[in-house]
């Protein structure tokens, strides 16, 4: 009888550990490895304020949400979209809940329990994790070498899944230093860059002072880039180096790629986005008698705290005094972005191995047997389940590509 065949999985986060359980599924013997102590770090990290596993909204407008890739992602999400991921929770054991923002969170709203389960069920199918064994490439005979506690051990599998995330979060193993070694073989690479990443405003040290931290709520953000109008409602927060947060982050890829092409970015917010622009005219126009201007913002617009302290950071004191330009400044305050904050710090990453170096199970068409899957490929997307959705599917959908693949192997040989 013929040996089983055997797949290496480099990198045990979602994207890994979804192609490890697809081929063990399909009976392969399947080796994950991964340089840190223990699998699924930066899923863990992600989950602790709640993890967020999908988002419940319509096909159409989930697969909108990865913008210029979604024509390459669209069959990868239409075999294991929003719904497949919270059959699979609920599959072990997790059961899910649809939150009033449309996110899909485990009912304990914690990381830990689901990769417990999902960890155990891999090892009942027989996958194999080795941790602490950092991947070095390729040696000279294309094997695997692997640096771990005890040395150097190589491994020549029949076929290698690389999940290996993009270089967010360094320190929880995705470094970006698999670009080098694909680009020497000749794998075009996108270069790596910050995605769901704060920005650089340069603000003045008082107001740095007092705001730093300070949540601003219920605003609407307008970019004006020349690229179609760009405008959403949300929240964000001020930070000792510019803005951060849940709005900035779904506006990060537009604000990046402005300041990659002009230099800067520049943000208008709406800070009442529930008055029009004639309402607020109207109320600053009342008089304001012996109140102070701060009194006369929050009293007339509900302007006040961190939202009067953005308008004192960026409007001119004499327009405090013209209610016409002050209501056109709190309608559209405008705030200049200078720089994304280092990859090392965003959420996610942008960039990554393109979409026209692999086939249609992900393999690498210059490098036979070898595929890709999660966060190294070329897409980016908002938080809100978007991320982990799109790892766990193409994990899948390599895990799918590999066996496929090896079945042909197989077939190609029997014939030989």
């Amino acid at each position: 009888m013929a040996a089983r065949p055997a797949v290496a999985v480099v990198g045990a986060g979602p994207a890994g550990l979804m192609a490890a359980e697809v081929l063990a599924q399909a009976g392969i013997a399947v080796d994950v490895y991964d340089a840190m102590p223990s699998a699924g770090r930066k899923f863990l990290l992600a989950g602790i304020g709640g993890l967020n596993i999908t988002h419940s909204e319509p096909p159409e407008r989930f697969l909108a949400r990865y913008g210029n890739r979604a024509t390459e992602l669209a069959p990868v999400l239409a075999a294991f979209g929003s719904r497949d991921v919270r059959l699979w929770a609920e599959a072990l054991g997790i059961e899910t809940f649809v939150g009033s923002s449309g996110r899909v969170f485990p009912q304990e709203m914690k990381a830990a329990p689901l990769l417990r389960a999902w960890l155990h069920r891999l090892r009942t199918q027989g996958v194999r994790l080795h941790m602490r064994h950092r991947w070095l490439g390729w040696d000279e005979n294309g094997a695997l070498p692997f640096e771990t506690p005890a040395g150097r051990v190589v491994n020549r599998p029949d076929a290698v899944v690389l999940a290996l995330g993009g270089a967010s979060w360094p320190r929880l193993g995705s470094d970006g230093r698999w670009a080098a070694w694909l680009e020497a073989r000749g794998v075009k690479v996108a270069p790596l860059l910050p995605a769901n990443c704060g920005f650089e405003v340069d603000w003045s040290a008082h107001f740095k002072s007092r705001f730093a931290g300070h949540p601003v709520r219920a605003v609407t953000l307008d970019i004006a880039d020349g690229l179609g109008a760009w405008r959403r409602n949300g929240e964000f927060v001020v930070s000792d180096y510019g803005l951060e947060g849940s709005l900035i982050y779904a506006a990060s890829a537009r604000l990046r790629d402005a300041i990659a092409r002009d230099g800067q970015a520049v943000i208008h917010l709406d800070l009442v986005p529930g008055l029009s622009l004639d309402r607020v005219l109207t109320e600053l126009a009342r008089p304001r008698g012996t109140k102070s201007m701060a009194n006369h913002l929050r009293a007339r617009v509900r302007v006040d705290g961190v939202k009067a302290g953005l308008l004192r950071e960026v409007v001119p004191a004499a327009d405090f005094h013209d209610p016409i330009r002050l209501a056109s400044r709190i309608k559209s305050l405008p705030i200049t972005l200078r720089a994304p904050r280092p990859i090392e710090e965003a959420i996610s990453s942008a960039g990554g191995v393109s979409f026209a170096e692999l086939d249609d199970g992900g393999m690498l068409v210059r490098l036979p047997g070898v595929f890709c899957a999660g966060e190294m490929l070329d897409w980016e997307a908002p938080t809100g389940g978007y991320l982990l959705t799109a790892c766990l599917a193409s994990g899948r959908w390599a895990g799918h590509g590999v066996a496929r693949w090896l079945a042909g192997e197989a077939r190609r040989t029997a014939g030989a």
